[in-house]
């Protein structure tokens, strides 16, 4: 099966390859003028892709519906982790990237380890263990 390809607005797809490249992703696609594939897709993994796409144009891909203003979340992003360890791992090198610190990690009630953070268009991403995981 195709891999999911969730689509993202995004409003700098330079400053949005270069994140996603630090965090450790690899774009695909030919390059454009300004060095970034386009469509810009990042592979997270060989189940999902994400695409992004400039917010001014994420309406043609949407119809009517609205497109979420930036600062607004409509779905959380996650990573799972094997170790806190690596939860650790992957929130280091988010931050590095430039990513702004929801949560640290954090070993929360509920169980597991993890940690939140948003990428430089805001885009929630959380990295955890499983529940009873740490």
């Amino acid at each position: 099966m195709a891999p999911v390809l969730l689509a993202l607005p995004t409003d700098d797809r330079v400053r949005a390859h270069a994140f996603y490249r630090d965090l450790g992703f690899d774009a695909v696609g030919e390059p454009a003028e300004d060095g970034v594939p386009e469509p810009l897709q990042i592979v997270v993994n060989d189940g999902l892709w994400l695409m992004f796409i400039p917010r001014g144009g994420f309406g043609w891909v949407t119809g009517e519906h609205d497109v979420a203003a930036p600062g607004v979340s409509e779905c959380l992003l996650g990573l799972v982790a094997d170790t806190a360890t690596e939860v650790d791992t992957v929130f280091a090198r988010a931050e590095a990237a430039g990513a702004a610190v929801v949560e640290r990690p954090t070993a929360p009630p509920w169980g597991g380890y993890s940690a939140t953070f948003a990428d430089p268009d805001g885009h929630l991403w959380q990295v955890a263990t499983p529940p009873g995981q740490s």
